[in-house]
Formats: structure tokens, sequence, C-alpha cells
């Protein structure tokens, strides 16, 4: 018998670059790792509601020949994945772990009550903050875990950073190219930083996959900013720290409904990279302001331009805010992060 099987959207053949589809494969190469690849058997959700009664068959193989199952469903798939491998388990008895991605679950149980009876099936529920793990505790839910977003990057070494940064300063964003990420507000920041100081002080390069809806609204947007504001395309999330480590600064102004733990500021720390991010959701407890980077209320474009400017003119603190990054990083390999999931599975 197999020790553990992961159900979780993979994306078939395809490169999905979001949140959702790098956790899954992150935190299952990280179990092989740890197990070995022959111990792990997946299932990928990718495109199930084509084809139901095959996901259904994939379940109930998974759950019969694996003693650990691990699920990663998001809003569309939890209200499927939870009460179906909840009563496939009555038949098999196995530990059934499930592993959130984002931020959203506490807010979504306050619509779909009827699921928090189905959660107490779960043998271990992890999810990526205290905060979160609080309000899902209200719900009455015993058995959360926390278990922080990582990457399996390598950490930059502070020999490879630019001791020093000159005009223009290289900002970026690094998350998939949506309104509510904030793009238009990061670039909106930069040319008020730019137009204030009556020069070019600051340049903004926007990396990520660009979503479906906003694609006609980000070109048009595109077609009209200054020739400092550019969009670099995607670039792969293990190629990440070799992507990001020159830049001075990340801009990270989400109000996403979804966040949780922003893989986008593990992406930076590894880089030695300091955010600028809203206090959006579970932010701040992630990016610690003055040393790992910078808070600014959520939306507003003015206070994030202050702070873009201060930060142009204390390259010391940066500096410094730069070394934290990378010590900061240390938390979130994936060795660190899977330790209790890990001790569970092997139990």
């Amino acid at each position: 018998m197999l020790k553990v099987g992961i159900c979780g959207h993979f994306g078939g053949n395809h490169n999905f670059l979001d949140g959702q589809t790098i956790k899954v494969k992150s935190l299952t190469e990280a179990i092989k790792d740890n197990i070995g690849e022959h111990n792990v058997l997946c299932v990928d959700t990718y495109n199930w509601k084509k084809r139901p009664i095959r996901l259904l068959r994939k379940c109930f193989r998974l759950a019969r020949k694996c003693k650990n199952i691990v699920i990663l469903p998001a809003q569309n798939g939890i209200k499927v994945l939870v009460p179906l491998f909840s009563l496939i388990n009555k038949l098999f008895g196995r530990k059934l772990f499930y592993v959130v991605i984002g931020g959203w679950l506490p807010t979504f149980l306050k619509n779909y009550k009827w699921l928090v009876s189905w959660l107490h099936h779960m043998d271990g529920i992890f999810v990526e903050t205290a905060s979160m793990s609080e309000k899902l505790i209200e719900f009455g839910l015993k058995n959360v875990l926390v278990m922080p977003n990582f990457r399996q990057l390598r950490i930059v070494d502070i020999n490879e950073l630019q001791d020093t940064h000159a005009l223009p300063y290289k900002l970026c964003t690094f998350s998939r190219v949506l309104k509510e990420k904030g793009i238009e507000d990061a670039i909106n920041a930069v040319i008020k930083v730019n137009t204030d100081c009556g020069r070019e002080v600051c340049t903004l390069d926007i990396y990520g996959q660009i979503d479906e809806k906003y694609k006609d609204a980000f070109w048009a947007i595109m077609s009209n900013v200054p020739a400092y504001i550019k969009y670099k395309g995607e670039a792969p999330y293990e190629k990440a720290v070799d992507v990001l480590k020159d830049y001075y600064l990340m801009l990270f102004p989400t109000y996403y409904e979804g966040e949780g733990f922003a893989g986008t500021i593990i992406d930076a720390f590894a880089s030695g990279l300091p955010v600028i991010a809203s206090d959006w959701r579970y932010n701040s407890e992630i990016v610690q302001d003055y040393k790992t980077g910078r808070i600014f209320r959520t939306k507003d474009i003015k206070e994030l331009a202050e702070i873009i400017l201060y930060c142009l003119e204390h390259g010391d603190e940066v500096m410094e805010m730069k070394k934290n990054c990378i010590e900061e990083a240390r938390k979130y390999t994936s060795g660190n992060a899977i330790k209790k999931l890990i001790e569970v599975l092997d139990n």
C-alpha cells in the first residue's frame, strides 16, 4: 500500500502559474522528497467537471491504495471533494487531511455553514496563518494546524545582491496580473512618484500570468503608460530568485478576496527583496514593517507612493531589509514548513 495520495489541481499538461497550482505542485514535490516518489499517488482535478465519473473512479482508487489522503481543493472544489472523500473514507478508514490554499476559507464557511460538519471528518486541516487558524476554531473545528506557505527555491546568497542601486531604481510586481492584485495601484503609484519628482527615479516591471478576464483592460492600460512601466511576461516559479534578485523593491498592493499567505512574498524574501505590501488580509503577519518591507493602507495610492519615495531616499535601510529578507526566507523552505504534515503522515 502507498503511503500518501494527493488530490489537487496539477493543471494537466498546461503551465498554470496561479497560487493554487504552484502550491499543489510544490507540496507534492516536498512530500516526495521526504517519503520517496514511489510512496505517492496523485489525482489531478484539472477539468474534472467535464469528466466527473472519471474523477470519482480515481478518488476511489486513491483511497483504496493509500494510507493517507491529502486534498487541496479551492472554492469550487471544496463543495465536492470534502464530502466526497469523507463518504469514500467510510469504506476505507484512511487518514484524511485538507491543506488549505489561500485565505478564503473562514469567509467561505460563513456562507456555506453546511460544510463545517463535513470538515469535522478531516484528521487535520492545515492553514497558512495563525489568525486563519483562530477563525476556523471559532466554527468549532478542533483539528486545525498551521503550515505556512513555502517555496522550493534556492535562497540568494548575500554576496549575490547588488550593494548599490542607482537611478532609476528598479521596482517590480510578481503575481497574477489581475486588477484585484493591485496592478493598477502599483502603476499609478510609480507614475505619481516620478511625476512628483519631476524625473524618472524608478521603473516598474510587471511579471505574471495575465488573467483571461483582465487581458483587454490590462493591455488598454499598458498602451497608455510611460515607457518606464513594462510587462515582462511570465517567469517560471522555479526561476523566481534569478529574476528578482537584482530589483530594489517588490510592490504587492493586493486586495484580492482569496488572498492568504501569498507565495510571491516568499519569492521576494528568497531573492533578498523587501516587499511594500497592502495591509490586506494576512500580509502584515508575513511582512514585518521596517524589517522585511513596509505595510501601507489598502488602495491608498498616495501612501504607497510616499513609502516608495522614502525607500528610494533611504538606501541604507533598504539594504538592511534585504539582509533580513534572506534570513526570513529560511522559515519558508519546504523542509521547515511541512514538518508538521510529515509528522502526521509518518504517524
